[in-house]
């Protein structure tokens, strides 16, 4: 993947997990309505930031790598 696909890709998840965020505090402020939803919600929210984070190492080696070349 390029440089600029990475980017693109942290960028795009950065969105998701702002998004995914806001629907676990928005979940945890109607409580105790939708309760059922707490696991779901969370496992999403989880596997998009694990996402993120495994992107922005991929992102950051690419460019020490590009600096170095």
């Amino acid at each position: 993947m390029s440089l600029e696909e990475l980017e693109t890709r942290v960028k795009k998840l950065s969105m998701r997990a702002t998004d995914a965020k806001m629907n676990l505090h928005d979940l945890a402020e109607e409580l105790p309505v939708d309760w059922e939803k707490i696991p779901e919600t969370a496992e999403r929210t989880f596997e998009i930031f694990k996402e993120l984070s495994a992107a922005r190492g991929a992102l950051k080696a690419a460019k020490k790598a590009a600096a170095e070349a």
